[in-house]
Formats: C-alpha cells, structure tokens, sequence
C-alpha cells in the first residue's frame, strides 16, 4: 500500500507540473519531458508511471478530474434533488474539476486522432461509469449499457460546448447541459416501459432473448474484499 501511494503521489506531481506546458506543447512527449523535470522525479519511474507515454499523461489527467468528481459528489447535500438533477450536477461537478480549459481541449484534439480515438472513448465511458456509480446505478443488464451510451453521449456533447463557452460562469453551458439531460431521463423512462410492456416481454422470450443475456462487466470494486487485486 505504501509504494502503491508512493506511486499515485509521484504520478499527481508530473501532472500538476504538466500543467504549466501542456497548454503550450499539448499532451506531447516534450510537455512530459519538461514535466518529469520540474517534478524531480527520476525518468525510470516516469516511464513506469506513462508507459505510453504523453497519451498515459493524458489519461492520468482525465482520470484525475473523475476522481475529484466523486469526491466531491460523496459530500454535496442533494438532498430533494431530482435524479435528473443529480445527473447535471455530477457533469457540471466533473466539468468544474477542470483546471484550465486549454488542457482539455489540448486533450480533445490529442483524442480526435484516429490513433488514439478508442483511448478517447474509453476515457468518456469511465467518466459516465464514474457518475452512474457514485449516484448508486446498480443495474447489471442491458440498462447498464444503454445509460452510460446515453450519458458518454451528453457529456461530450457538453464538454464541446463548453469549452466554447463565454458566457458569465458558463451559465450556457448548464442550459444546455440541462437540456440534454432531459434526454436521458426520457431514454430510461423509455426503457423501462419497454421492458415492462406485453410485446418487449414476448421479444425477450423469444427473437431478442439474447439481450437478456447482458450483464455489466465485473470490476474490482464489485469484488469480494479476499478476491481483490
């Protein structure tokens, strides 16, 4: 536990002293080269920390910023809150993680390359992941599919809006984030009552029987305590 904080703690320098240059040389070799500089930590244990690279250092940033949304969405008050606007402000949260808006979009750009298009996606499906989880999503059949598509979807849509945004405390961006919100709440009312009503039953026995076969993937933290890496 102590080298794995050791690690996590030498990981959360680089970033913070890639903050300084990625605006400048983007999530690029040369930025996590002047990175491991400044934060002192020797180039053998960079290497293990971003095996790939500027693309990890990328990641480790967008991981961060989901990280910071889950801590501060396990102390907000909801309390009355609708489940719809428990969504908004898990996304607004998760926007509000962002240090500096160039960085993000230094990072859309470095995963709009086809190269690095899957590791761009994947990133936005743990975020959805991420917020689904925190606010107690406990489905583990197709459900569990259709709202993080649904939720991935909203989220990069606002992310791109967002970061065109000018408006007084991004008071646009939250207007249409609400809006698309509305989306997904109206998807899973959707299908619920699709999978409530007589002929998606008579589907589900017969020609789609498949679909009942989706499950969630397994993930450690759905793990018995013996049975965790």
């Amino acid at each position: 536990m102590e080298r794995e904080n050791s690690m996590e703690a030498a990981k959360a320098a680089v970033l913070r002293a890639a903050e300084m240059h990625v605006p400048f040389d983007g999530w690029s070799e040369a930025a996590l080269k002047a990175a491991v500089a400044d934060s002192g930590i020797a180039s053998g244990l960079a290497a293990a920390l971003f095996p790939r690279g500027a693309v990890d250092l990328a990641l480790a940033y967008h991981q961060a910023g989901d990280a910071a949304m889950v801590e501060r969405l396990a102390t907000a008050d909801m309390t009355g809150l609708r489940y719809r606007d428990k969504i908004a402000a898990a996304v607004r949260f998760r926007l509000e993680a962002c240090t500096d808006k160039e960085l993000v979009r230094r990072g859309t750009t470095l995963f709009a390359l086809p190269q690095h298009a899957a590791e761009g996606a994947r990133a936005i499906w743990g975020t959805a992941d991420a917020i689904w989880r925190a606010l107690g999503d406990t489905s583990t059949d197709a459900n569990w599919y259709s709202k993080r598509s649904s939720l991935s979807a909203v989220y990069a849509a606002t992310v791109l809006y967002w970061l065109g945004d000018d408006s007084p405390d991004h008071a646009n961006t939250w207007e249409f984030l609400d809006r698309r919100i509305d989306q997904v709440v109206a998807l899973i009312k959707f299908n619920a009552k699709l999978r409530d009503s007589k002929i998606s039953k008579a589907l589900l026995a017969g020609p789609l029987k498949f679909l009942t076969a989706i499950k969630a993937p397994v993930t450690p933290d759905d793990l018995p305590g013996s049975m965790k890496p």
